[in-house]
């Protein structure tokens, strides 16, 4: 057999392998139960390229996150290109769809993370834009799962808070912050989000972190500010079961290795 056939019947096998699979039921959900943390590499479709996957696959070795995350608040890049290199350089990791609005929706993901921005109050993001990517996401036969989007002051202002025009939860509101987590878990959302949005100066408190944990019931997830391994074990340690980590491994891609072997 060439190796052209030995690679694509290796990619054939991944591909079915990642559309079998639910993504919540089958990898986060039992992470969550046996306290198992989880790495989320965030890719920016608009910062994807060849060459960059490639560093980033090279620089990790046999290490691989947990879960590629692909979107963004405000992507002009195509996100399906996106996530075809994705599959191409991490065959055996699991897309799932990040996105800003409903043009980021491609069929070539495994899931979709329906975001519901429930720190805001535009419509659009609590409704609006689901109501146009519904249907779309049915003909996609995309796994859904809904989640309740918090955004917390990161220090400045970040691209999501501009984009979705709603303010973050000041990150001394640690109270505010816990109703609004548990409100999201009360309607029905499988995991929450606490995002201190891209390029933030902080990340997320750890007491808010703590505090938030104690209360919900379902996975929670804590992204943005974070820039180095310190910063990520705060986190973790606070009790964030699934840490995203995007910026940082722009700048230094070798951080995906430490993240896979402590954590």
């Amino acid at each position: 057999m060439s190796n052209w056939a030995i690679r694509s019947s290796a990619t054939s096998y991944w591909f079915i392998v990642r559309k079998m699979t639910q993504v919540y039921e089958d990898i986060i959900l039992p992470a969550y139960r046996a306290h198992k943390r989880l790495f989320a590499l965030l890719i920016d479709p608009d910062k994807c390229s060849d060459e960059r996957l490639s560093s980033i696959r090279n620089a990790v070795g046999s290490y691989t996150p947990d879960i590629i995350l692909v979107g963004g608040s405000l992507v002009l890049g195509s996100t399906s290109n996106a996530v075809a290199l994705c599959h191409k350089f991490f065959p055996q990791t699991p897309v799932i769809l990040f996105p800003g609005d409903e043009t980021q929706l491609t069929p070539e993901a495994e899931a979709v993370m329906l975001l519901s921005l429930v720190s805001g109050r535009n419509p659009e993001y609590l409704i609006g834009q689901h109501v146009r990517a519904s249907v779309k996401i049915k003909q996609m036969n995309l796994q859904t799962i809904p989640t309740g989007y918090i955004l917390v002051d990161g220090g400045n202002t970040t691209a999501v808070q501009y984009i979705s025009n709603t303010m973050p939860i000041p990150s001394d509101k640690t109270e505010i912050a816990v109703a609004t987590a548990l409100a999201s878990e009360q309607l029905g959302h499988k995991m929450v989000y606490l995002e201190g949005g891209s390029g933030a100066l902080n990340h997320v408190p750890a007491e808010m972190i703590r505090s938030v944990r104690k209360m919900i019931n379902i996975p929670l997830i804590v992204g943005g500010g974070l820039k180095c391994a310190d910063d990520i074990r705060e986190v973790f340690d606070a009790g964030a079961d699934i840490v995203v980590v995007g910026s940082a491994i722009e700048r230094n891609p070798e951080i995906i290795r430490i993240l896979c072997t402590q954590y």
